[in-house]
């Protein structure tokens, strides 16, 4: 099996673990999310419509890098751009939601959780912060006065 596959493998049987479980991993990647970013919070009009489509995003995001697909930048490219409404978001916010996605994925998913799949993941999510900050350059250069300023 390539590596890839293997990846692939790794991170799709930790989704099926987590499903199995029957946790929602959103509940407490908002928890540890706003207790990180504490003013974050005010920016959401409905924590729980927002949780949920953000956290089903990011992890379909670094499994579709992970299976080479196609569609991932785009919608990096515009979820970036969109989310220019709520003000100069710290490069900082985005790797940390990140992480912690993946962090909060390897304390449900419980035995089909290994240093592997830990790897699989990171190593997406290193390649999704990299879209990010692609993203947020390439906005910058084309629509100066609607990109984010932060760092």
């Amino acid at each position: 099996m390539f590596a890839l596959d293997r990846d692939i493998t790794l991170m799709e049987a930790s989704l099926i673990a987590v499903a199995d479980a029957g946790i929602d991993v959103r509940q407490t990647l908002f928890e540890r999310f706003f207790a990180t970013y504490p003013a974050r919070r005010a920016s959401f009009i409905s924590v729980d419509a927002a949780s949920r489509r953000m956290t089903d995003e990011t992890l379909q995001m670094m499994f579709g890098l992970a299976k080479g697909e196609g569609w991932v930048w785009p919608l990096v490219a515009e979820l970036v751009f969109t989310h220019r409404n709520y003000g100069a978001l710290p490069i900082a916010e985005y790797d940390a939601l990140i992480d912690m996605t993946v962090a909060e994925l390897g304390l449900v998913a419980g035995p089909a959780w290994s240093p592997a799949s830990a790897s699989a993941w990171q190593q997406n999510a290193d390649a999704l912060k990299a879209m990010i900050r692609k993203a947020r350059a390439e906005w910058a250069i084309a629509m100066p006065a609607g990109a984010p300023q932060a760092a």
